[in-house]
């Protein structure tokens, strides 16, 4: 029998579960701890006498329908539930999903798990990440639980609890199962290192491979070439490391490279921007052993970018060790972040000078499309909306040739390493924010470009446009629409929401 009905009792409480022996242990405590309230990673599950555990087989307990588990461990409080009933997108009417389609859902805070709400609506924000998750097949794991999670949130108009996603998490990173220091509840963890995490998690994730005729391929048959995986592809750059002896020039400089999943953007009393936090991280001092002297000597380690990936994340340094207080505390300082991004001055001479044609060309196409836009809006339109329609029509067509302009002058090397930027230049599309004093308490919020999330699909360019001065506001299970100036006072300066994770497309 592959389904079965089974009696848990937990206490002096039983209930009534239908265990599927297809299903690996893990998915079965899940069930458990739906009507019990007992977290699976403090849970003791036990059939005639023998522990269930989470990589144990079903064939070695031969469960039968009618049986009883046991079941120890103390419950936390469960999470409340909707005020209202769930509503699917296929039970809604045609307004009421033309609605729910327009705001995209929140995650139900599931105890102090904000940290993990806010990351998760931002890397939501990666509409390759979706399509790759879809064709994800592989097993039980954060990579799958992941996709289950982003696929549950698709199908609701209501905020969605991420429990399945935690509880591995949570096995899988221990330090997300941390306990608060009185004792009630989880403690509040670092929204980066959930970030670190996850990403990490994902390196099991197939990457995208072109078929010979240059279409996306996502289950590489019509290739055995080997491919990266997908973060390599899209989220993770290789920086070169130069360093030289400031004690002897003449000793030879040692060359090393290295993978990187983020920018740091180091906070100093002297720091004001983002761009000079993050040049400050890549030109270092080092104390080191010399060949040459034989002793202790000064080094130089000049860092730079050789491959720059479709997203780049940039990790604002807010959060140092206080030892006084036994505690992390938070940089407050302003530091202004820019919504375009040129990282072409973080990039090698090497990579700078195969982006500089195509990025010469960009700054000319954007300065032609102000002055278009600047006739358009002076141009009054006819009655029956004629005109307008003609612009719109002449406009997307003058930008269906500067893109095939822009794609004839981008390196041949860039165009062939699949989830490389090929400009250079970035967009804002998302960051997480940071509200509080200290690492260990405060509260984090998600923050996504609205274009990010629901792709323009009608209306006029200049429509379109607006729409990037949209961003919706991630508060757990809160969400609600922000305008642009709203992020502008993400920047520091006080306890107020400070951005901390920055996501640039």
């Amino acid at each position: 029998m592959v389904s079965m009905p089974v009696t848990v009792k937990h206490g002096p409480t039983s209930h009534t579960l239908t265990l599927d022996t297809t299903q690996p242990p893990l998915t079965f405590k899940g069930l458990i701890s739906d009507v019990t309230g007992v977290p699976v990673d403090r849970m003791k599950v036990m059939l005639r006498g023998k522990i269930v555990k989470d990589e144990s087989k079903w064939d070695e307990f031969k469960p039968k329908a009618g049986q009883t588990f046991m079941v120890l461990g103390s419950a936390t409080e469960l999470p409340k539930g909707p005020t209202k009933p769930v509503v699917f997108l296929e039970d809604m009417n045609d307004t009421e999903l033309a609605d729910a389609l327009r705001m995209p859902v929140g995650l139900i805070n599931m105890g102090n798990t904000c940290y993990m709400n806010a990351t998760l609506q931002m890397l939501r924000s990666v509409p390759e990440l979706q399509v790759a998750l879809d064709h994800y097949s592989g097993a039980m794991n954060v990579t799958s639980a992941l996709r289950d999670l982003y696929k549950g949130m698709s199908k609701t108009a209501d905020a969605f609890p991420p429990l399945a996603f935690l509880t591995l998490l949570r096995q899988v990173n221990p330090q997300f199962a941390e306990q608060s220091r009185g004792g009630h509840g989880y403690a509040q963890q670092d929204a980066d290192e959930c970030w670190q995490q996850i990403v990490t998690s994902l390196n099991n994730l197939p990457g995208i491979k072109l078929a010979a005729n240059g279409d996306v391929d996502m289950d590489g048959a019509s290739s055995s070439a080997p491919t990266a995986h997908f973060v390599e592809q899209f989220m993770m750059g290789e920086m070169c490391k130069t360093m030289t002896c400031d004690d002897v020039p003449e000793e030879p400089p040692t060359h090393t490279m290295e993978r990187i999943l983020k920018l740091d953007c180091n906070i100093s009393i002297n720091t004001n921007f983002m761009m000079s936090g993050i040049l400050d991280s890549l030109d270092q001092k080092i104390t080191k052993n010399s060949p040459t002297l034989g002793r202790e000597a000064v080094y130089t380690e000049k860092s730079r970018v050789s491959r720059l990936p479709e997203y780049l994340t940039v990790h604002m340094v807010r959060f140092y060790w206080r030892r006084d207080i036994s505690k992390k505390a938070k940089i407050m300082r302003k530091v202004k972040f820019p919504f375009d991004f040129d990282a072409t001055e973080l990039a090698t001479p090497e990579l700078a000078k195969r982006l500089n044609p195509v990025q010469g060309r960009i700054r000319e196409i954007e300065k032609e499309r102000d002055e278009r836009r600047k006739v358009r809006r002076k141009t009054k339109d006819s009655a029956d909306g004629s005109v307008k329609k003609e612009e719109t029509e002449k406009e997307h067509e003058l930008r269906k040739t500067e893109k095939e302009e822009l794609e004839k002058l981008v390196d041949a090397d860039l165009k062939t390493d699949i989830g490389a930027s090929l400009t250079g230049l970035y967009e804002l599309v998302a960051l997480v924010t940071h509200k509080g004093a200290s690492a260990d308490s405060g509260h984090y919020i998600g923050w996504v470009r609205k274009d990010a999330v629901n792709k323009p699909t009608g209306g006029s360019v200049d429509d379109q446009e607006t729409e990037r001065d949209v961003w919706y506001k991630f508060d757990d299970d809160k969400v609600s629409t922000v305008d642009k100036d709203k992020i502008t006072q993400l920047d520091g300066g006080g306890e107020d929401s400070t951005a901390y994770i920055l996501l640039y497309k």
